[in-house]
């Protein structure tokens, strides 16, 4: 028995190793390297800085790659194993499926531990660094006072959310006031665009198809609630901190920041924690689904009963894609605070790790 774990450990592996190269490869020379040679050649940064460049994003984009190593892995090795009738003859031996995987398991648990640790505790620092770079490098315009996915508190009095930035196009407006002694003025709003004035140092945001809570004369404690089609808000960019190092983004925290920073703004009556609960979630499965695709991956593979690489990096594509649809899908509902992150975020890694785990049954039972 120990030779067989030994064996299909060994297979596993060295497939793991050798698809994690390949991607990882693949990814640097269709983003990586593109960039590196523009701002060599076209910008002139210094190549030690390019290269810092590239270091400081290989965390952040492992913990993606990762999960698409795993499942390429599995469907190749368990083709492997069932074309050369390996699989066949440890059943007619009386050995399970179970007994057999259950060190394979263990180790890309344990897989699933590491890349949760290099997504919230490296990825995230290294993001963040990523962008410092960036910005020193004069590659992001320093003057840039909107970011999307974040909330920006770089203008006096305000704090600002928006979901998607295009150019000066914005869609998914959350703007909130925060008033000493008083309940927050908070407006939302469809969409919008950004106004630039350099000349009075001034971004004019306008808002379109939303709601404003505005203070009743009568009684300032208060508010109501005014629909509009069209407002605009001026913000000063004299006082913002421009010069100062960016804001993180969600991308940029660990969990324990998140969490910190869900109950710094609650507390200011802000309403965050849909769209950063849907961070951490977002984390967590990415960490996760190493697991669900190993138990996707086996069954699939040992029914193909094909070995060649071409037949795995489809199938590879294929739940990739459905994968990924899921999760960005669950992410953008949790964001928006449609459906519980927890639920929209798991729910890729509980259906394809459950699919998986009804084929290997009916595969052990066989």
């Amino acid at each position: 028995m120990k030779i067989l774990r030994y064996h299909v450990l060994k297979e596993f592996f060295g497939l793991f190793l050798s698809c994690l190269g390949i991607l990882l490869f693949i990814f640097l020379v269709g983003r990586g390297f593109v960039q590196m040679a523009d701002l060599i050649f076209n910008k002139d940064v210094d190549v030690v800085l390019v290269l810092k460049l590239l270091v400081l994003s290989l965390p952040f984009l492992l913990v993606f790659v990762i999960p698409m190593a795993t499942l390429m892995a599995s469907l190749l090795a368990f083709g492997r194993l069932s074309s050369d009738n390996e699989i066949m003859a440890m059943r007619a031996s009386g050995i399970g499926l179970f007994k057999v995987l259950s060190p394979l398991f263990l180790a890309v648990a344990v897989l699933s531990l590491v890349s949760l640790l290099l997504s919230d505790r490296i990825a995230s620092t290294t993001h963040y660094a990523h962008r410092l770079l960036l910005m020193r490098l004069g590659i992001e315009n320093p003057s840039a006072a909107l970011e999307e996915g974040t909330f920006i508190k770089k203008f006096k009095d305000f704090v600002i959310f928006i979901y998607e930035i295009d150019k000066n196009r914005l869609k998914g407006i959350r703007i909130y006031q925060p008033q000493e002694g008083r309940a927050t003025r908070t407006i939302v709003a469809e969409k919008g665009e950004i106004l630039s004035f350099p000349e009075k140092n001034m971004l004019k945001l306008k808002l379109r198809n939303g709601t404003s809570d505005e203070p009743n004369p009568k009684d300032p404690s208060q508010f109501y609630k005014l629909n509009f089609k069209t407002y605009e808000l001026p913000l000063n960019l004299s006082k913002t901190k421009v010069s100062q190092a960016p804001e993180k983004k969600p991308k940029d925290m660990t969990i324990q920041e998140l969490q910190n920073e869900i109950e710094r703004l609650g507390e200011a009556g802000i309403q965050a924690t849909y769209p950063l609960s849907a961070e951490i979630h977002h984390k967590i499965a990415m960490s996760l689904s190493s697991l669900a695709f190993l138990l996707i991956g086996v069954p699939l593979a040992v029914k193909t009963r094909r070995s060649e690489k071409s037949i795995g990096f489809g199938m590879s594509l294929a739940l990739m894609a459905l994968y990924w649809t899921l999760l960005v899908g669950g992410k953008a509902l949790a964001q928006k605070g449609l459906a519980p992150p927890f639920l929209s975020l798991q729910f890729c890694n509980l259906a394809v790790g459950g699919m998986g785990i009804f084929f290997l049954s009916k595969l052990e039972r066989s």
